[in-house]
Protein backbone atom coordinates (compact mmCIF):
# COMPACT_ATOMS: atom_id res chain seq x y z
CA UNK A 1 0.00 0.00 0.00
CA UNK A 2 1.09 3.48 -0.91
CA UNK A 3 0.74 6.70 0.47
CA UNK A 4 -0.95 9.38 -1.54
CA UNK A 5 -3.52 12.45 -2.14
CA UNK A 6 -6.95 11.96 -1.20
CA UNK A 7 -9.49 10.82 -4.05
CA UNK A 8 -11.62 13.37 -5.10
CA UNK A 9 -15.10 13.20 -4.58
CA UNK A 10 -14.66 10.43 -1.87
CA UNK A 11 -14.37 11.51 2.39
CA UNK A 12 -11.22 9.70 3.46
CA UNK A 13 -11.41 7.53 7.26
CA UNK A 14 -9.38 9.71 9.62
CA UNK A 15 -7.14 8.05 12.92
CA UNK A 16 -5.15 9.47 15.12
CA UNK A 17 -1.90 7.81 15.89
CA UNK A 18 0.26 7.93 19.10
CA UNK A 19 4.09 8.31 18.58
CA UNK A 20 5.64 7.39 21.73
CA UNK A 21 8.52 6.32 23.31
CA UNK A 22 11.47 7.86 25.33
CA UNK A 23 13.53 10.84 25.44
CA UNK A 24 15.42 10.94 22.03
CA UNK A 25 14.16 7.78 20.51
CA UNK A 26 13.94 9.25 17.36
CA UNK A 27 9.72 10.06 17.41
CA UNK A 28 10.71 13.63 15.78
CA UNK A 29 12.85 12.21 13.21
CA UNK A 30 10.16 8.68 12.28
CA UNK A 31 7.09 11.90 11.88
CA UNK A 32 9.15 13.76 9.99
CA UNK A 33 10.60 11.25 7.29
CA UNK A 34 6.68 10.24 6.95
CA UNK A 35 4.53 13.32 6.72
CA UNK A 36 3.34 14.42 3.47
CA UNK A 37 3.29 18.17 5.28
CA UNK A 38 5.85 19.78 6.64
CA UNK A 39 5.33 18.77 9.82
CA UNK A 40 4.98 20.77 12.97
CA UNK A 41 7.29 20.40 15.60
CA UNK A 42 7.65 21.89 19.31
CA UNK A 43 11.75 21.55 19.63
CA UNK A 44 13.52 23.81 21.84
CA UNK A 45 17.46 23.71 22.32
CA UNK A 46 18.27 22.01 25.55
CA UNK A 47 20.04 24.57 27.65
CA UNK A 48 21.78 24.04 31.26
CA UNK A 49 18.53 24.69 32.77
CA UNK A 50 18.22 20.79 31.89
CA UNK A 51 21.04 19.61 33.49
CA UNK A 52 20.85 17.47 35.71
CA UNK A 53 16.76 16.58 34.54
CA UNK A 54 17.31 15.69 31.23
CA UNK A 55 19.40 12.21 31.52
CA UNK A 56 21.37 12.30 27.86
CA UNK A 57 23.61 8.64 28.79
CA UNK A 58 23.38 6.90 25.27
CA UNK A 59 21.92 10.46 22.86
CA UNK A 60 25.07 12.60 24.22
CA UNK A 61 24.37 14.37 20.84
CA UNK A 62 21.02 15.10 21.20
CA UNK A 63 20.76 19.47 21.22
CA UNK A 64 17.01 19.39 21.09
CA UNK A 65 14.05 18.30 22.59
CA UNK A 66 9.97 17.75 22.05
CA UNK A 67 8.40 19.97 24.66
CA UNK A 68 4.85 19.62 23.64
CA UNK A 69 4.08 17.27 20.78
CA UNK A 70 4.81 16.68 16.84
CA UNK A 71 2.19 16.46 14.36
CA UNK A 72 1.97 15.12 10.69
CA UNK A 73 0.07 13.66 8.01
CA UNK A 74 -0.04 10.48 5.98
CA UNK A 75 -2.70 9.73 3.65
CA UNK A 76 -3.15 6.64 1.93
CA UNK A 77 -5.52 7.12 -1.59
CA UNK A 78 -6.23 3.11 -2.50
CA UNK A 79 -7.67 2.78 1.58
CA UNK A 80 -8.99 6.11 1.78
CA UNK A 81 -7.48 6.37 5.19
CA UNK A 82 -5.46 9.74 6.74
CA UNK A 83 -2.97 8.77 9.25
CA UNK A 84 -2.98 12.29 11.94
CA UNK A 85 -0.08 11.50 13.04
CA UNK A 86 1.08 13.30 17.11
CA UNK A 87 4.31 12.76 18.94
CA UNK A 88 4.50 13.04 22.55
CA UNK A 89 7.26 14.56 24.87
CA UNK A 90 10.06 12.16 26.09
CA UNK A 91 10.74 13.38 28.83
CA UNK A 92 8.74 12.89 32.24
CA UNK A 93 8.63 16.10 33.63
CA UNK A 94 6.27 16.79 30.42
CA UNK A 95 4.26 13.32 30.78
CA UNK A 96 1.70 15.36 32.09
CA UNK A 97 0.56 15.79 28.62
CA UNK A 98 0.05 12.28 27.50
CA UNK A 99 -3.57 12.33 28.77
CA UNK A 100 -4.70 15.00 26.40
CA UNK A 101 -3.05 13.78 23.17
CA UNK A 102 -3.94 10.47 23.35
CA UNK A 103 -7.92 11.55 23.44
CA UNK A 104 -9.51 10.12 20.79
CA UNK A 105 -6.25 7.88 19.39
CA UNK A 106 -6.65 4.47 17.27
CA UNK A 107 -3.70 3.22 18.01
CA UNK A 108 -0.14 3.97 19.42
CA UNK A 109 3.35 3.35 18.19
CA UNK A 110 6.31 2.75 20.96
CA UNK A 111 9.67 3.13 19.40
CA UNK A 112 12.80 2.06 21.38
CA UNK A 113 15.98 3.37 21.51
CA UNK A 114 18.34 0.07 21.99
CA UNK A 115 20.86 2.06 23.51
CA UNK A 116 18.24 3.30 26.75
CA UNK A 117 16.30 0.14 25.89
CA UNK A 118 15.08 1.09 30.21
CA UNK A 119 13.42 4.16 28.87
CA UNK A 120 10.56 2.01 27.00
CA UNK A 121 8.78 0.56 30.24
CA UNK A 122 6.56 3.87 30.78
CA UNK A 123 5.14 3.93 27.39
CA UNK A 124 4.47 0.48 27.36
CA UNK A 125 2.93 0.56 31.14
CA UNK A 126 1.17 3.41 29.92
CA UNK A 127 -0.76 2.36 27.12
CA UNK A 128 -1.17 -1.26 28.81
CA UNK A 129 -3.14 1.06 31.52
CA UNK A 130 -5.21 2.97 28.68
CA UNK A 131 -6.30 -0.10 26.43
CA UNK A 132 -5.74 1.44 23.85
CA UNK A 133 -3.98 -0.68 21.20
CA UNK A 134 0.00 -0.50 20.58
CA UNK A 135 3.05 -1.71 18.66
CA UNK A 136 6.86 -1.28 19.33
CA UNK A 137 8.86 -0.14 16.88
CA UNK A 138 13.05 -0.92 17.38
CA UNK A 139 14.59 1.98 16.09
CA UNK A 140 17.94 0.64 15.09
CA UNK A 141 20.60 3.35 15.20
CA UNK A 142 23.57 2.87 13.83
CA UNK A 143 25.94 3.56 17.13
CA UNK A 144 23.76 0.81 19.18
CA UNK A 145 26.47 -1.25 20.49
CA UNK A 146 23.77 -4.25 19.82
CA UNK A 147 21.38 -4.76 18.30
CA UNK A 148 18.43 -6.33 20.03
CA UNK A 149 16.24 -8.79 18.17
CA UNK A 150 12.11 -8.14 18.73
CA UNK A 151 12.31 -11.61 20.63
CA UNK A 152 14.48 -9.83 22.76
CA UNK A 153 13.17 -6.78 23.43
CA UNK A 154 9.67 -8.19 24.56
CA UNK A 155 10.96 -9.93 27.30
CA UNK A 156 12.99 -7.55 28.22
CA UNK A 157 10.25 -4.92 28.56
CA UNK A 158 7.69 -7.58 29.73
CA UNK A 159 5.23 -7.03 26.42
CA UNK A 160 2.63 -8.80 25.99
CA UNK A 161 2.51 -12.14 23.13
CA UNK A 162 -0.51 -9.52 21.56
CA UNK A 163 1.28 -6.91 20.94
CA UNK A 164 3.62 -6.46 17.38
CA UNK A 165 7.09 -6.04 17.94
CA UNK A 166 8.91 -4.77 14.65
CA UNK A 167 11.74 -3.51 13.78
CA UNK A 168 12.49 0.26 12.25
CA UNK A 169 14.63 2.57 10.98
CA UNK A 170 12.51 6.32 11.62
CA UNK A 171 14.44 7.71 9.04
CA UNK A 172 13.40 6.21 6.18
CA UNK A 173 9.80 6.76 4.57
CA UNK A 174 8.86 3.11 3.52
CA UNK A 175 10.16 1.45 6.95
CA UNK A 176 7.62 4.04 8.63
CA UNK A 177 5.23 3.54 6.79
CA UNK A 178 5.46 -0.21 7.13
CA UNK A 179 5.34 -0.04 11.22
CA UNK A 180 2.02 2.34 10.39
CA UNK A 181 -0.04 0.11 8.86
CA UNK A 182 1.06 -3.05 10.86
CA UNK A 183 -0.66 -0.38 13.70
CA UNK A 184 -3.28 0.29 11.79
CA UNK A 185 -4.06 -3.52 11.21
CA UNK A 186 -3.16 -4.51 15.31
CA UNK A 187 -5.78 -1.71 16.15
CA UNK A 188 -8.46 -2.76 13.91
CA UNK A 189 -8.01 -6.33 15.25
CA UNK A 190 -7.99 -5.54 18.89
CA UNK A 191 -9.55 -2.21 19.43
CA UNK A 192 -12.46 -3.34 20.86
CA UNK A 193 -10.94 -6.25 23.08
CA UNK A 194 -9.17 -4.47 25.28
CA UNK A 195 -10.73 -2.65 28.25
CA UNK A 196 -11.40 0.83 28.58
CA UNK A 197 -10.90 2.43 31.86
CA UNK A 198 -13.50 4.24 33.84
CA UNK A 199 -11.32 6.66 35.18
CA UNK A 200 -8.50 8.44 34.41
CA UNK A 201 -4.98 6.43 34.75
CA UNK A 202 -2.09 7.67 36.53
CA UNK A 203 0.77 9.55 34.55
CA UNK A 204 3.72 7.39 33.35
CA UNK A 205 6.46 6.89 35.84
CA UNK A 206 9.98 6.92 34.95
CA UNK A 207 11.87 3.21 35.74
Amino acid sequence: MSPDMRTEGHRPTTVKIIVSGGFGAGKTTLISAASEIEPLTTEEYLTEVSDGIDFLAGVERKATTTVALDFGRLTFREQQMVLYLFGTPGQDRFWFTWDDLVVGAVGAMVLIDTRRLADGFAAVSYFEQTGIPFVVAINEFNDAPYRYSPAEVRAALEVPDRVPVVRCDARVPSSVITVLLTLVDHALTYEYEQPRPSAPMEQPHAV
